[in-house]
């Protein structure tokens, strides 16, 4: 019994979740973040790549075809560091502001936007050396490093038959010029990292998919957990708020459309009227499904009226249906035989009207010996 009690059986609810979230505890894959930082060079590298060989290949020859006759002092020397830093700065800028804006929005999709205020907090369990050795020896851990393992093995892989297939190109055993080699040596990196995207993106959706399995099931609750939640929750001022709004009871107007609804109507004759129910295949007992006094009881009688719903007038009846009958509830055990008394009545009476369709004109109907039993 105290096994069944422990075991995280349960679906975090949303407090939980809610909870988790604001510290942090969100599925978050570093696989993810590696995708799109990747793919997003990539992406600049093809569309901001042949602009910066077009400025890069001037610059460079000017650069080295000069080395021999070009002078440089210690005063110049900031002057022509400052100018290449600028040329390069402006180079990656594309790949830079690409592969950070990606970065950025890797983690926000993953964590959705949402700040873990708490997340910053100190944690000295985190400093615990104890703790720390069970982190690195957890089954996640080696789940982790088994994961690496296979995806260095298949990155590895990929990238020797990437080169194994551009071994015997005719470019290694003609004579060409820097610039053809720059252009091969792109195009090859360009087709190296395309393979390595979609090996990546296996990588990304399993990582993905077991960080969020384990986050899950680590946010699973024991019964007992459900149970002290839900106490807890008793005393907040919104759940008592939403509480009372769930047992509101029904407005008179909708409770004077379910009287058509009703096999009878109870009255005291003309200041109470309870509408009661009773399908013998849906409800254990009679049901209370509308009831009011005075005007309201006017109204129910004219309805009532208006879609031949016998009425039966019994004083004191309607008066403790009035007082312990609960609207959408079944009626006491008390009432049982006086109420069953007038559904007896009340099918004998309009007997083609209720069982017409199950061609029981005659004899006893299931629903008198329902009632009977009621009776009883």
């Amino acid at each position: 019994m105290s096994e069944s009690a422990g075991e995280k059986s349960e679906l975090p609810s949303q407090k939980r979740l809610e909870e988790a979230a604001n510290k942090g505890q969100i599925a978050r894959s570093a696989e993810v973040q590696t995708l799109f930082v990747v793919g997003a060079g990539l992406l600049a590298l093809k569309m901001a790549g042949p602009a910066l060989y077009a400025e890069l290949v001037p610059a460079m020859r000017q650069c080295f075809s000069h080395l021999h006759d070009i002078q440089i002092t210690a005063d110049q020397l900031p002057e022509h560091a400052s100018k290449a830093l600028g040329f390069f700065a402006g180079a990656i800028a594309p790949l830079a502001l690409a592969t950070t804006g990606a970065a950025l929005a890797a983690g926000g999709l993953q964590t959705r936007f949402r700040f873990a205020s708490e997340a910053l907090e100190l944690d000295w369990n985190k400093l615990n050396p104890i703790s720390g050795f069970e982190r690195v020896w957890s089954k996640k851990a080696l789940v982790t490093a088994l994961f690496s393992v296979i995806k260095l093995t298949i990155v590895g892989v990929v990238s020797w038959k990437t080169f194994k297939s551009i071994a015997h190109d005719p470019i290694f055993f003609t004579a060409i010029g820097p610039a053809e080699i720059a252009t091969f040596l792109a195009q090859t990196a360009l087709k190296l990292g395309n393979l390595l995207m979609v090996c990546m993106l296996v990588f990304a959706g399993a990582d993905y998919f077991y960080q969020f399995w384990h986050t899950f099931k680590n946010l699973m609750m024991t019964k007992q957990e459900v149970k002290e939640e839900f106490k807890n929750m008793e005393g907040d001022p919104q759940m008592k708020a939403r509480m009372r709004r769930r047992r509101k009871p029904k407005t008179q107007a909708q409770m004077l459309a379910e009287v058509p609804e009703a096999d009878v109507l109870l009255t005291n004759p003309t200041h109470l009227a309870i509408a009661l129910k009773y399908d013998r295949k849906t409800m254990r007992a009679p049901k209370v499904i509308a009831k009011g006094a005075r005007l309201n009881a006017l109204k129910m009688r004219e309805l009532a009226a208006r879609h031949q719903i016998p009425i039966i007038e019994n004083k004191p009846l309607a008066r403790l249906m009035l007082k312990h009958a609960k609207v959408g509830g079944e009626i006491p055990a008390e009432f049982y035989a006086a109420v069953a008394e007038i559904l007896a009545h009340v099918y004998r009476v309009n007997r083609y009207r209720y069982f017409a369709q199950d061609n029981q004109l005659y004899g006893k109907s299931e629903n008198d010996a329902r009632v009977s039993v009621l009776a009883k």
